[in-house]
């Protein structure tokens, strides 16, 4: 995002002027994760009511400048493996930060500057580190403006698996063996930090605390691989936790706000198997080789089941203190245990993403369930509550 002072305005295109709410969706970002919220972006691009509202295409390229991006869906999709990303249009938008004036503007390459006029909502279509984890948030706080999703304290929160296991933990939700290498630990004292984490069972999972469509995730059978695959995890965060194979299904559920003082609502359940060619659900699934991933929606399992999620996803959320969106993945073992695993609070959102497809399942279209999320950020209130 450009900081450059104020220029004259050129006048508001009559266009932009209109009295449809102004929707913002901003993607892409500066994370790992950039191509996959180009991916959501094409996707919801795609999805919103234009007879509704006026949508307004800001991409964030991978080196954090903000521009005003091309409305063009099929440039930001995932195709044949390519991965897309933001270009940079030489058109930096600017966002004002604090007072009255939350007027959007353009820095044309001439230096020039275009008045976009006020944005009634942004719509944060980005996933990780830099957008997911509270840093857009407290930027749109001070601007006083409205967005869809998580506050500041449950998008940062919910962003460090440690941190986030630990208020699981607190209010009595069921959280498996897992333990935590940061940055200092691993500089000071690297033997004890593996003798730690070899104290649990094996096969364990290596994770970058603080990233997202399992970036950097490394399946460790033995213990002579560890050293190694906490290595590449420090690759994308200094802070690693290290978690214990839990035995059993993958299955996911969509929380949404409710509206005005009601209880969060829960979508149908759904499941994800790995059928061949990976060892779990890492990247390459997620993303790139979706034909040897099936989900299943609604997931098959037991009414104690459905009804277990359905009370563990409603007390994740609000004890994290979520708003908008989130997605509750829990595992569910062989004696029907459901056990939390984490809270994504910008899930992936393509149609054929697990949020969007458990919440089909559940009677809500993708269009619909767009449209839900520009209304709930719509009524968020500005300022501290």
């Amino acid at each position: 995002m450009d900081s450059q002072p104020a220029q004259p305005d050129r006048p508001v295109d009559p266009a932009v002027a209109a009295t449809r709410p102004r929707v913002a969706l901003v993607f892409g970002g500066r994370s790992e994760e950039h191509a996959i919220s180009c991916a959501t972006a094409a996707s919801v691009l795609r999805a919103i009511d234009r007879d509704r509202y006026d949508v307004l295409p800001v991409g964030i390229t991978r080196e954090g400048r903000w521009v005003l991006a091309e409305d063009d869906p099929a440039a930001l999709e995932i195709r044949e493996g390519r991965l897309p990303a933001v270009v940079d249009t030489g058109r930096a938008v600017v966002v004002p930060l604090g007072g009255k004036d939350r007027v959007l503007r353009v820095v044309e390459p001439d230096g020039s500057t275009t008045a976009l006029g006020e944005v009634d909502v942004v719509f944060p279509l980005l996933h990780g580190p830099y957008g997911e984890d509270g840093t857009i948030q407290g930027l749109l706080e001070m601007a006083d403006i409205r967005y869809v999703g998580c506050g500041v304290l449950a998008s940062a929160v919910m962003m460090d698996k440690h941190v986030m296991k630990v208020l699981f933990a607190s209010a009595g939700l069921p959280v498996g063996p897992f333990t935590v290498i940061t940055d200092l630990d691993w500089r000071r004292d690297r033997a004890a930090c593996l003798d730690a984490a070899n104290a649990l069972r094996l096969p364990v999972f290596v994770k970058p605390a603080r990233a997202g469509s399992s970036v950097g995730v490394v399946k460790v059978d033995h213990p002579d691989e560890l050293e190694a695959a906490v290595d590449k995890a420090r690759q994308h965060d200094p802070k690693v936790v290290v978690e214990q194979e839990i035995v059993g299904r993958e299955v996911e559920c969509g929380v949404l706000q409710g509206r005005g003082t009601d209880r969060p609502r829960i979508s149908e359940p759904g499941e994800v198997t790995v059928v061949g060619g990976h060892e779990f659900y890492d990247f390459e699934a997620k993303y790139l080789d979706e034909g040897n991933v099936r989900i299943t929606a609604p997931a098959q399992v037991s009414q104690a089941v459905r009804s277990r999620m359905r009370e563990i996803a409603t007390t994740a959320f609000e004890v994290a203190g979520c708003e908008g969106l989130a997605r509750v993945d829990c595992f569910v073992t062989q004696d029907d245990e459901v056990i939390i695993n984490e809270i994504n609070t910008m899930p992936g959102f393509t149609p054929f993403s697990m949020y969007p497809l458990v919440w089909a399942a559940s009677g809500m279209t993708y269009p619909e369930l767009v449209d839900e999320l520009v209304q709930l950020g719509l009524e968020r209130p500005l300022g501290l509550r």
